[in-house]
């Protein structure tokens, strides 16, 4: 303590002499113990003027290794605990004369009064919470750690922060703002249950209208300008303008495809992006970044001619082909039946992978639909020209049956390569309902190679040409006029066929079976009779022959029709007469 301090306490000790020392006072003694009791009073006077719990600015007057002490007006002087001063490295970082603002929190046993800067920096902080709540100024803080339903933040006093004020948007990681300084509103305070509760998010919120105002103020169509990506989904991105959004939409990333944008972004990423339209009472902008670059399609057609075969990249792989990258922002498909010309695959990625570099040929271009037709096995020598050469017209060949089928025979000529005989050319007579009637899978047979079509991928196999088409000779043997004899074996509504010899049918109209009216081929004849008629005419190209009865009426009595009708008279005229008669013996009776 000071000199005074130290007088007075010499004179509280001189007050406790014993009788013989107070009879050794003279009486200038005297006359200084009532000058000492005037400084005692002037004291206490100013200890009465510094009242507890109050806050009082201070000046350092001495630096102890436990205390400091420190002058808070009228002589008076207190101490502080040395350890509210010091530093995390354990200094004291004021210096003797630095004026300090404490609080008078008690007197020690001796009487001595007990300072706390801490305690009056707390004060002034509740006073700093009650000013920034009022007049909605923000307070600065620490975020201490994560709590439930939020934060705790150092604002000189522990503070809360609710997740919900943290940001703008809702906020799924709390814990990676532990350790940050932010500036914060206080939406409430309780001193008595020192409890603050604060905001960050009302700041952003004031931040982002003078951001969006500032935006909307300077956002036109056409302008380049850049944000930053706030979100990202399967059908775009989000880009933060500044205080206003905007959607870049995935057709709008590149000139070629994207599909998972996600791929090839990630939020907080910076980005400059084209103005493609604005709506300004929507606060809605379009935005786009393939127009930044130079549309590839504009050239296309130049770049890349027409079977001309150029490298590219598989970048996807469908059930129907696959996506090649010829380059950025430009891809073509190699369509699944453009891939071999023989082999057969059941997916492309059996054949192809991803990241593959193949060359590829240019089929076709479509510029409005942006679509590039390539191919995979133009790329190689068609197997079909080959064959072709190999096995020319007429050329007969040995095969096994592959698979048989309703309509024809397939037949294994080369591997990966079937011909097909056809149901029309199995055989030149004998009519076949299902070639399984007399082919089995497996099967080798001989065949006679009819046509290779090497633009259409067909090879056609005959199995009746091995022999001689016996319709060549069927119009020598059967000119028009002879009359040929044979079955029935089929019964239609426009007539009947019948079999003049193994494997060959004729066919007689209707309107050739009589000369007289027929109203059905079936009130006549029944499958398995027996008929004769007349040639009118053969074809062998159609391997058709057209018979008439109806032309042996007139020249033969024997002709079969002509007998059924004339017995049909017969029996009518003998019946009409016993008829007669009848009524005749009726009569006579």
């Amino acid at each position: 303590m000071g000199n005074d301090d130290n007088l007075i306490s010499n004179q509280d000790a001189n007050s406790e002499v014993g009788k013989e020392g107070m009879d050794e006072i003279t009486d200038d003694s005297a006359q200084g113990k009532e000058e000492s009791l005037g400084f005692k009073e002037l004291y206490e006077q100013s200890l009465q003027s510094v009242q507890m719990g109050g806050v009082l600015t201070g000046r350092v007057v001495q630096i102890n290794a436990d205390t400091v002490m420190v002058d808070v007006g009228w002589k008076t002087e207190g101490y502080i605990p040395a350890r509210e001063l010091r530093d995390d490295k354990g200094n004291i970082a004021i210096n003797v004369g630095d004026e300090i603002e404490v609080l008078v929190d008690r007197r020690d046993q001796d009487g001595n009064l007990v300072l706390s800067r801490d305690k009056a920096a707390k004060i002034k902080i509740w006073d700093d919470v009650k000013v920034a709540c009022e007049n909605n100024t923000p307070v600065q803080g620490t975020v201490i750690e994560r709590v439930k339903g939020g934060l705790s933040v150092d604002i000189g006093i522990p503070a809360f922060l609710p997740g919900s004020q943290v940001d703008i948007r809702p906020v799924r990681d709390l814990d990676r703002y532990v350790g940050q300084s932010f500036p914060f509103n206080v939406l409430k305070y309780d001193r008595k249950r020192n409890n603050v509760v604060l905001s960050r998010r009302t700041i952003l919120e004031k931040e982002r209208e003078a951001e969006k105002f500032d935006t909307l103020k300077n956002i036109e169509e056409g302008k380049i300008i850049e944000g930053v990506i706030k979100n990202i989904t399967d059908y775009g991105l989000f880009i933060d303008l500044g205080g206003i959004d905007g959607l870049l939409h995935v057709t709008d990333i590149s000139w070629g495809r994207i599909t998972r944008p996600s791929d090839h972004f990630s939020k907080g990423e910076r980005i400059r992006v084209k103005v493609l339209s604005f709506d300004r009472e929507k606060e809605r902008v379009a935005l786009g970044l393939k127009q930044l670059a130079m549309n590839p399609w504009e050239s296309i057609k130049d770049k890349y001619p027409i079977h001309s075969v150029v490298e590219g990249r598989v970048v996807n792989l469908t059930d129907y082909g696959v996506f090649v990258e010829l380059e950025t922002g430009v891809e073509g498909l190699i369509h699944v039946s453009e891939m071999f010309w023989t082999r057969e695959i059941k997916h492309p990625s059996k054949v192809l992978s991803i990241g593959q570099i193949v060359n590829v040929m240019i089929l076709d271009i479509n510029i409005e639909t942006k679509r590039i037709s390539l191919g995979l096995k133009q790329t190689t020598t068609n197997p079909w020209e080959t064959l072709k050469i190999k096995y020319p017209e007429g050329t007969i060949i040995k095969g096994l049956i592959r698979n048989v089928t309703n309509f024809g025979i397939f037949v294994g000529v080369e591997e990966g390569i079937d011909g097909l005989i056809h149901m029309s050319d199995i055989s030149w007579k004998q009519r076949v309902k299902h070639p399984s009637e007399m082919f089995k899978k497996g099967q080798e047979i001989e065949v006679m190679v009819l046509n290779i079509d090497v633009e259409h991928e067909k090879f056609s196999l005959g199995l009746k040409q091995i022999e001689k088409n016996p319709w060549e000779e069927l119009s020598e043997r059967y000119p028009a006029g002879a009359v040929v004899s044979g079955k029935v074996t089929n019964i239609t509504d426009f007539g009947i066929f019948v079999e003049i010899e193994e494997g060959i049918e004729g066919l007689v109209h209707i309107s050739e079976l009589s000369s007289r009216r027929v109203k059905s081929s079936s009130e006549l004849f029944a499958v398995g009779d027996s008929v004769s008629a007349a040639v009118k005419n053969v074809d062998p190209k159609s391997r058709k022959i057209r018979l008439s009865i109806k032309d042996l009426e007139t020249s033969t009595e024997e002709n079969p029709v002509h007998q059924y009708i004339n017995n049909r008279e017969n029996v009518g005229s003998s019946m009409s007469k016993a008829l007669a008669d009848m009524k005749i013996v009726d009569a006579e009776e």
